[in-house]
């Protein structure tokens, strides 16, 4: 059984965007593969639409042990993917900057609409780590908190983290290989 990892980007997002190329190359130098997955419309996202994509993969890989890596709305996405489907293969959880709180943008409010049924996800994903700037300027800490909380999760705030993307100067986010390499092993 082989260890995949899929990085789910956020809205307005690239697969190849921020740190997540340096993620992908940092693991395959531990012989890890890694995907960064295209999100279907990252301007305009649809629940539904990210919800199948992520599911392809996990489908078309399910002899694999799976992790998932989101940041900001892909972390929602994962949240939302481990709510509705049963996937046993997933094995852990990278959650980055991800809302779980309604905010302002309307172009993900149907990500956040419903209440989480916080206890259905943590029920299908053993290992979560949740990784928040602590001076967010999208998604208050309060969501990585109550994030990491609800799932039984560990917590990691970057000083000075801001939303952890590419504008806010992150190509790299050690932090997220580290996490990911303490919940494959």
């Amino acid at each position: 059984m082989n260890k995949k990892v899929f990085l789910i980007h956020g809205f307005e997002g690239s697969p190849n965007g921020g740190w997540r190329p340096y993620l992908m190359s940092e693991l395959e130098k531990q012989d890890i593969y890694a995907c960064s997955l295209p999100m279907p419309s990252p301007q305009a996202p649809k629940l539904s639409e990210w919800l199948e994509e992520i599911e392809r993969h996990i489908t078309k890989n399910k002899e694999d042990d799976i992790y998932l890596v989101g940041h900001s709305l892909g972390g929602t996405a994962i949240l939302r993917y481990l709510e509705k489907y049963d996937s046993p293969n997933i094995k852990g959880v990278i959650i980055a900057s991800a809302p779980c709180h309604q905010n302002e943008n309307e172009k993900i409010r149907e990500f956040l609409l419903d209440d989480f049924d916080w206890m259905k996800i943590k029920n299908k994903s053993p290992k979560v780590i949740v990784i928040h700037g602590d001076n967010d300027p999208f998604v208050p800490v309060s969501d990585a908190k109550e994030t990491a909380e609800k799932l039984g999760g560990k917590l990691i705030l970057i000083p000075n983290g801001k939303h952890l993307n590419g504008s806010a100067g992150f190509d790299k986010l050690p932090e997220a290989l580290s996490a990911i390499l303490e919940i494959i092993k």
